[in-house]
């Protein structure tokens, strides 16, 4: 089986996993514990929220450990809100923000707050003048993801943030497709929470992180007296910690060797597509999309079944955002940028990363174009 689904998630590093087992078993003491077994697991959490902040160019005591991407998001929004001081019930995100984005906002709409879903380009990208003429004067948040985890194009993050910033608006982005990937600095990027997630770069599943800028004001979901200032209550998984900070130096130390392969790679990928006799989508802006993501279409043929299809040849791809499989509903990414539903439901990704080589592309160049000629060699023998 070639791997190429690495959006969804990626194998655990050789040496994360061997970090993790080794504080596993050596430092299982808990980090509140005031013995000599309580103090190491507190050191080497301290020591992984260093490596984690260093690769945002942040300070070790901004970084909050969570269980993952999916409740960083959570966790950093429900901050953001519970502690601003600003009345306002006003709400902007995007609509092709990851699932567990859009899923916190549904909940806060029942609450009482009125969120406002910005719309893309055609090449998926959010219009800085279109946020400007939804903001109100009881604009309190916006929410918008660093990279599409479907076409993979970058936000405007920066402009947005300093536009936001003048206007007294906190800001967060989920930069859990860029983290380890791309250099983050989050001074840089105007915002005042990222979400990040171990599992996206061969780290841990069940363990991310939230950075929360120290010069505002936030507040823990679940509050703890006894915990001040601590984005989660429960006790610390060290050992998945400990393996996340060692996937990020592993990340930060090949990004720009592997930055430049995986470019060359998802060019030739692309490139031996079009060859093919068959017809070719790319989604997404080019000059503003990550070669580690290729969002395709191919018209005529489902996305669903084209993924079976790859899945019996050997080829692991999918159908979007893993959050979304099993459900019956057009790609929302793909209805944001203006398709048709059968349009949208053509969609499939393709995702790269550290196993796929540039001798797997001839195999699976040749596996895709065998599975639509067949495909649309039944469609003609029907008409």
């Amino acid at each position: 089986m070639i791997y190429l689904d690495y959006a969804a998630t990626t194998p655990m590093s050789d040496k994360a996993m061997e970090v993790y087992a080794k504080v596993a078993k050596q430092y299982f003491g808990n980090t509140s514990s005031l013995h000599d077994q309580g103090s190491s697991a507190k050191q080497i959490k301290e020591a992984s929220a260093k490596a984690i902040a260093n690769a945002i160019n942040a300070n070790t005591k901004e970084i909050h450990f969570t269980s993952g991407a999916s409740e960083s998001n959570f966790l950093a929004i429900q901050a953001l809100l519970d502690g601003c001081k600003r009345d306002g019930k006003h709400i902007i995100t995007s609509k092709i923000e990851h699932a567990s984005v859009k899923d916190v906002f549904e909940k806060l709409e029942t609450q009482g707050y009125k969120i406002s879903w910005l719309g893309v380009n055609k090449d998926g990208q959010i219009e800085l003048k279109d946020l400007k003429k939804i903001i109100q004067n009881d604009t309190v948040l916006v929410s918008i993801q660093h990279l599409n985890s479907e076409i993979g194009t970058f936000q405007p993050i920066k402009e947005i943030g300093s536009f936001l910033r003048a206007h007294d608006i906190l800001f967060h982005t989920d930069a859990v497709q860029s983290f380890g990937k791309f250099d983050l600095n989050v001074h840089d990027l105007n915002i005042d929470a990222l979400s990040i997630s171990a599992h996206k770069i061969y780290g841990p599943k069940g363990m991310g992180a939230v950075w929360l800028n120290p010069n505002i004001e936030w507040r823990p979901f679940f509050d703890d007296i006894h915990q001040l200032k601590k984005l989660k209550s429960g006790t610390d998984n060290v050992s998945a910690m400990a393996a996340f900070a060692t996937a990020t130096k592993e990340a930060e130390e090949k990004m720009k060797d592997e930055y430049d392969r995986i470019s060359n790679l998802s060019k030739a990928f692309i490139s031996g597509l079009k060859k093919l006799n068959h017809e070719l989508v790319v989604e997404g802006s080019s000059a503003h999309r990550s070669p580690y993501i290729q969002g395709i279409r191919f018209p005529g043929m489902e996305g669903q079944f084209f993924m079976l299809e790859c899945n019996q040849a050997g080829l692991a791809i999918s159908t979007g955002s893993a959050c979304q499989v099993g459900s019956d509903l057009p790609n929302r990414t793909m209805k944001a940028l203006g398709r048709t539903d059968e349009e949208a439901r053509e969609f499939v990704r393709f995702s790269f990363g550290n196993n796929v080589k540039e001798d797997d592309l001839g195999k699976i160049i040749d596996k895709i174009d065998i599975i639509l000629e067949r495909h649309f060699n039944k469609v003609r023998r029907n008409t």
